[in-house]
């Protein structure tokens, strides 16, 4: 048996509908295209396609060997448009993870813009605060915020991604500002209990570096409620810049202890090996780099601070 012959047959059968229309846009008979199908259940042990007199439907083994074999056979197409081409043009599905709360807020936007260049990609996005396995799960990419990545996997870094403590203009007033990081001590900070660090501020000043331990009346594993509620009143927060930049820059918050820095983060593209990087995946890279850089939208309200 030809796999791959057979894979193809199988992909243009679910994608038809019938053996009939399958065969015909492969030039092939219905018989072999049916035999094609037929040793190939064989060799996986296991049913693909349900067959009725009036219709075919995919089993759950189908629908899952659909969805890895597609992308093969895309990713197939696409390798040998690029040894046929030095300008080999993106396409097939690129399989795309990214944090939640981030791509809510700065990916949805620009797809559309990355989507219209390259109008032979599609793309398949999951939003995950996790840390995926891009091998065992297959992806293709992975944007992931961190000030250091695992060494297993190739890093493209994309912008930078500052954390700053800000609160509400109506809060400042009524219980004042922080003017040194020991001074959080005796605020309402809202603390952010995915990361890391957790309850432990951490800042620098000429160098030196400083942590405070801080204690609030709200603990939350999601960024956005705590910028909500930061923005209503609630208390001080400690977040990164993607989420509170536009927040920043309408005045709805304000930063706070401006004369120290806290650890600065960065947006990187992760994937699973720098040999023979698809065009798609290599487009999308360049693309991101052109849209955030070194001066990302989200940090705007540093021009105007």
């Amino acid at each position: 048996m030809d796999r791959l012959a057979a894979m193809q047959v199988f992909a243009k059968v679910v994608e038809a509908g019938s053996f009939v229309r399958a065969a015909e846009q492969l030039d092939i008979s219905t018989t072999a295209a049916s035999r094609l199908v037929g040793e190939l259940e064989n060799h996986l042990n296991a049913r693909l396609l349900q067959r009725t007199t009036r219709k075919l439907s995919l089993t759950e083994a189908g629908r899952a060997y659909y969805e890895r074999a597609s992308q093969i056979l895309a990713d197939l197409a696409e390798t040998e448009a690029m040894l046929d081409s030095e300008t080999a043009q993106p396409a097939g599905v690129l399989r795309l993870n990214a944090p939640v709360a981030f791509g809510v807020r700065h990916l949805a936007t620009i797809l559309p813009r990355y989507q219209a260049q390259y109008p032979q990609v599609k793309i398949e996005l999951t939003l995950s605060d996790r840390t995926v396995d891009l091998v065992e799960e297959g992806y293709d990419l992975a944007l992931r915020i961190s000030s250091q990545l695992a060494g297993n996997l190739v890093a493209r870094r994309l912008a930078p991604i500052r954390v700053v403590a800000c609160g509400a203009p109506a809060y400042l007033a009524t219980h004042g500002a922080p003017h040194i990081p020991a001074d959080l001590s005796t605020h309402n900070c809202l603390i952010y209990t995915y990361g890391s660090i957790g309850d432990e501020w951490r800042f620098s000043r000429d160098g030196v570096a400083q942590s405070v331990k801080v204690a609030g009346s709200l603990r939350a594993n999601n960024g956005d409620l705590l910028v909500a509620a930061a923005c209503a009143g609630a208390g001080l927060i400690h977040e990164p810049t993607f989420l509170v930049g536009a927040d920043l820059e309408s005045g709805r918050l304000q930063q706070v202890l401006a004369d120290y820095q806290s650890p600065e983060l960065a947006l990187h593209a992760v994937y699973p090996s720098r040999r023979h990087l698809s065009a798609k995946v290599r487009s999308f890279i360049d693309f991101l780099l052109l849209e955030w850089g070194d001066a990302p939208p989200w940090d705007a309200w540093l021009n105007t601070r």
